[in-house]
């Protein structure tokens, strides 16, 4: 996996699931976005780096749809074409799911290059769950 960056799609995984959504129908949007959240929160003790990866940009999405969020979605790494509208039930899982991943157990901060980097990254995890409007409180 190549990373090059902190943000929720600065990573060859967030890039190839952010794909994924290409081409499919508002529903299978959203059903996507939901197994991405479903794999962290419904997983074991530990939360594998590469779906903690596509809960984190599965996550950005649905911020970046409400209203008055601050999660901007560079064209570049978005879906080509408009987020359909997105139910409100996804901001919940996607909170628990961001909640998740944060937690001691998770290797997504783990495959931080540096101390540094992995507390940017936590940092911009915790923003998206703000815009969520989920607790940002927990930290490593």
């Amino acid at each position: 996996m190549g990373t090059w960056g902190t943000g929720p799609f600065d990573s060859d995984l967030a890039a190839d699931f952010v794909g994924e959504l290409e081409g499919l129908a508002p529903q299978q949007v959203v059903d996507v976005l939901e197994r991405a959240f479903r794999r962290v929160t419904g997983s074991a003790a530990r939360v594998d780096g590469g779906d903690g990866t596509e809960a984190v940009a599965a996550a950005a999405l649905v911020a970046s749809t409400i209203p008055g969020s601050r999660i901007a979605i560079d064209p570049e790494d978005g879906p080509r074409e408009p987020l359909p509208e997105l139910p409100a039930s996804l901001r919940t899982s996607a909170g628990r799911a961001l909640h998740r991943v944060l937690q001691d157990a998770s290797q997504s901060a783990a495959g931080r290059v540096d101390e540094a980097d992995a507390e940017q990254w936590r940092q911009e995890v915790q923003r998206i769950m703000r815009d969520l409007g989920t607790s940002a409180g927990h930290r490593r």
